[in-house]
């Protein structure tokens, strides 16, 4: 009896500390996110919350699988910044096969406590560049200094991983780029993992310290749960391309402009007004060149003086001028993911052109055409003697009775063409 109740006891232990450990494993969940694209605000505020939310969240770690060619530096800056101080784990998983972590995700990468590199992939190029572009010793100057702060920043990062600050000075100063197998090598990440299951059976049972404080993580056979980006944060992230800021920077324009030379058709208002403040909004993410900003906006006032001005089409001309030459300073960068496709400016600008050739060419067209009503439009016009015409007398055109005048005697019936217009009386002879 009184060993039935021990062994009773024990097998009730048991099951209390395996509900204890499902609970503790139910409780700490892994959480992983997914950036692919440009580093910009969007992205570094989805990184950010995603890191708070899973600490709140009580999760092991958090892994974000990176793909980017690169972006902002002040982004860059606002995640590193927050993995470094954060109190789980973070690791960041280069994937897929293909994927790069390229220029700031270089620094992403060297911050996170794990770092992870998918078959087929490579990192590096961290060079910075400046978005003027701009020429001549004072440039230069800012530029050695840009270099040389973000040298030290990076070598700050790999010293607190424990990574190859050689190498991150070299990814910096001569934009080297190594693939997975090197950057193992070399002691720039931790391991290759083909899929994100072998990566959490890696990492079981790894030891990580985040400020003092040790974790171990207990990851083998864990399902992670992703955290998706809302909605607000997808549509910041897609206006935030250069070129569908610039997209909706002319729509807005047209918009407005529409509303302005067709006062009361609202829609175009609205939409135009809608549009232009989101493009405002993507304006302040991106590098802009406010001197191709102002020729953008240049051309408009151009494009709304010609409908009230008449220059035969100079005003026209010039605000496509300004509006190509805008559009191509508008986002001013040596790098190709910030500035605006010529496949997006080219017929931007020729439909521009279209439509005030069109507009300008009815408006000519209006002014050079015959009259079609009131007296002036008669001329030319036959009509047929009402009354004996000596030298004036009456004449019906089109059902209508015309006080005439004529150096001509024209008898009832006879046919006369009007053929000018005098004291609003319609001069007119008579047709033999």
């Amino acid at each position: 009896m009184r060993r039935n109740t021990i062994l009773l006891i024990l097998s009730i232990l048991f099951l209390l500390v395996s509900v204890a450990a499902v609970l503790s494993q139910e409780k700490e969940p892994v959480y992983t996110i997914e950036v692919d694209g440009i580093i910009n605000p969007a992205t570094a505020k989805f990184i950010v919350d995603s890191i708070d939310q899973a600490t709140q969240q009580g999760s092991q770690c958090l892994i974000i699988q990176l793909d980017t060619p690169g972006g902002l530096m002040e982004s860059m800056r606002l995640i590193v910044k927050k993995m470094l101080a954060s109190t789980i784990p973070i690791i960041v998983y280069v994937a897929p096969s293909g994927a790069r972590a390229a220029s700031a995700g270089v620094f992403v990468t060297m911050a996170a406590n794990i770092a992870v590199m998918a078959p087929g992939t490579h990192i590096g190029a961290a060079h910075p560049v400046m978005m003027g572009g701009g020429e001549g010793k004072e440039s230069k100057t800012m530029t050695e200094k840009i270099v040389n702060d973000t040298v030290s920043y990076i070598k700050t990062i790999a010293k607190t991983r424990g990574r190859n600050v050689d190498w991150a000075e070299k990814a910096v100063r001569k934009s080297v780029s190594i693939t997975e197998e090197e950057a193992v090598k070399l002691n720039v990440v931790d391991f290759i993992s083909p899929d994100l299951q072998s990566l959490l059976a890696k990492i079981d049972g790894k030891v990580v310290k985040l400020n003092g404080i040790t974790r171990t993580l207990h990851t083998r056979g864990m399902q992670p749960k992703p955290i998706q980006m809302s909605w607000r944060d997808k549509l910041l992230d897609i206006i935030s391309n250069p070129t569908i800021a610039y997209i909706l920077l002319m729509l807005g324009i047209y918009g407005i402009f529409f509303e302005l030379s067709s006062p009361g058709a609202i829609l175009p208002g609205v939409v135009g007004g809608i549009f232009l403040i989101l493009a405002f909004y993507a304006l302040q993410m991106l590098p802009v060149n406010y001197a191709g900003l102002a020729l953008i906006f240049f051309a408009i006032i151009l494009f709304i003086a010609e409908i009230k001005v008449v220059s035969h089409g100079l005003l026209a001309v010039g605000g496509v001028i300004s509006l190509l030459l805008g559009s191509m300073m508008l986002f001013q960068s040596p790098v190709e993911y910030m500035r605006v496709s010529f496949s997006v400016i080219i017929p931007a600008v020729l439909v521009s052109a279209a439509f005030f050739i069109f507009a300008v060419t009815k408006a000519i067209n209006a002014r050079l055409k015959k009259p079609t009503t009131g007296m002036e439009g008669l001329i030319g016009e036959v009509g047929i003697a009402a009354t004996l015409i000596a030298p004036e007398g009456k004449v019906s055109i089109h059902g209508e009775f015309w006080n005439v005048v004529t150096d001509q005697l024209v008898e009832k019936g006879e046919k006369v063409q009007v053929i000018g217009v005098e004291n609003l009386k319609l001069r007119v002879k008579k047709i033999e």
